[in-house]
């Protein structure tokens, strides 16, 4: 039974899955649009949703907590500089997944994933 079990493997070891949510949590806050397949744009949409709402509250241990999950530290710099203040009035929803249909190579449903 998989009661309360949330989120996608993505067929990837846990550590690897990580990593690369982590990675593309860090473009799309540094680049504002990243082209991915639909279940990994999905997983970091949840991610991504998640570091914003910390930006949001600005205090040092929400800062710290942002610095685990993303990458690259002048990206949290302009995720509680620009992008917080941005959305400091919208209760949820950063982000928009728009699909673009499937990959040419192996047929895979791609999506981007931009922030509003």
């Amino acid at each position: 039974m998989r009661h309360r079990v949330a989120g996608r493997k993505l067929n990837r070891p846990t550590d690897h899955r990580m990593l690369l949510l982590r990675n593309q949590v860090t473009q799309l806050l540094k680049h504002e649009r990243i082209q991915t397949t639909e279940a990994k744009a999905r997983e970091t949409r949840r991610l991504a949703e998640h570091v914003i709402t910390l930006g949001k509250e600005g205090t040092l241990a929400h800062r710290r907590r942002a610095l685990a999950l993303v990458m690259e530290k002048p990206v949290v710099q302009k995720l509680f500089s620009e992008l917080a203040p941005r959305y400091q009035e919208r209760k949820g929803g950063y982000t928009r997944l728009i699909k673009i249909g499937p990959r040419k190579g192996d047929g895979a449903s791609m999506a981007i994933v931009e922030l509003v």
